[in-house]
């Protein structure tokens, strides 16, 4: 092979070159280094069209998350207002006037016992001493919304990583190896990583030693991984097979037009395109698309699209427009005999 090309994918700076600079002092290894997603790739589109491609790829775990070059969030106090609480702090509730209470009626054939009258019944002849009932402030009560189910308290969705930019890399270029580079041993992410393409998971504070062995290993097509991230790594696979087992069997469960409607909803199609798509009508796409939500057990759309996935059900693709009819296809024989 001659000398083996790395490139170090890492937002420390530090880190990356000093790694790059104990990397070249192989005699037989050639590094370069990219700071960001953007810049890797970059940096191997541009070698592959000079005709130096990369071959091993090493890419940090964390790669543009939180807490990377002081950008780190910091802990919200317990009891302590959310950010813009000031902004978006709500009044005090107006509680309701309170309403007379009215005796209970007397059950029937019998006569109402001998009783003062009601305090409340001189009031009604005085208006002006019974305070009036105003329906908006009770209407301001109802409609004030929960503090609690505001905006502020919606999960945010998590960040690419690294492991996002490995999967697109490969994707790109099938034939890069790529070796994670992970501050802690994580089996779950481990499992990502072997998913999306990774040979190799080597902790930062392993020895270049073993570093350079996996590098020279992951060229021989081996897979390297701690021995400690065998077992969980082996038990997240384990689960994620008998996930995609499960869905395997939910899906086989449809009808063969009902399996034609789940990949045109994997395809992004609503339901005017899908009826456009099969020839159907909307109310006909609806109720497939409602057996097919009943049979996989789910509730809505994105979740049935996850089923699929996980089943390994493509999107539909769409059909090829059909060829105009000729005109001799079109025309009665005999019509243009003289």
């Amino acid at each position: 092979m001659g000398r083996i090309r790395v490139l170090v994918v890492d937002d420390h700076r530090i880190f990356a070159e000093a790694l790059a600079a104990a990397l070249t002092a192989e005699p037989d290894v050639e590094v370069g280094a990219a700071g960001s997603a953007a810049a890797a790739e970059r940096a191997l589109e541009r070698a592959a069209t000079e005709g130096r491609a990369f071959h091993v790829v090493l890419i940090d775990a964390d790669l543009g998350g939180e807490g990377v070059l002081g950008g780190a969030r910091k802990p919200r106090q317990p009891g302590a207002d959310p950010p813009d609480a000031a902004r978006r702090r709500l009044p005090p509730s107006v509680p309701a006037p309170r309403r007379p209470a009215v005796a209970p009626a007397p059950p029937a054939g019998s006569s109402p016992p001998h009783q003062a009258p009601h305090p409340a019944e001189p009031q009604r002849s005085e208006p002006h001493r019974q305070e009036p009932y105003r329906p908006e402030l009770r209407r301001q009560e109802i409609q004030r919304p929960e503090p609690y189910r505001q905006e502020p308290h919606r999960p945010v969705p998590p960040a690419p990583d690294g492991i996002t930019l490995l999967a697109r890399i490969r994707r790109n270029h099938p034939g890069l190896k790529a070796i994670v580079l992970a501050t802690a041993d994580d089996p779950h992410r481990a499992a990502r990583a072997l998913h999306a393409g990774a040979t190799g998971w080597v902790a930062k504070e392993s020895s270049l030693a073993r570093l350079l062995a996996v590098i020279r290993g992951v060229l021989r097509d081996e897979t390297h991984l701690p021995p400690a991230l065998l077992t969980g790594v082996i038990r997240e696979l384990t689960t994620a097979r008998r996930d995609r087992t499960e869905s395997e069997r939910l899906v086989d469960t449809l009808t063969p037009r009902e399996k034609q409607i789940l990949r045109c909803m994997v395809a992004g199609l609503g339901r005017q395109a899908v009826a456009e798509r099969l020839y159907l009508s909307p109310h006909t796409v609806r109720t497939h698309m409602q057996n097919v939500l009943g049979k996989l057990g789910v509730h809505s759309t994105l979740a049935a699209v996850a089923v699929a996935r996980r089943a390994g059900v493509s999107p539909s693709e769409p059909a090829a427009p059909s060829a105009p009819p000729s005109v001799a296809s079109t025309t009665a024989p005999g019509a243009g005999s003289p």
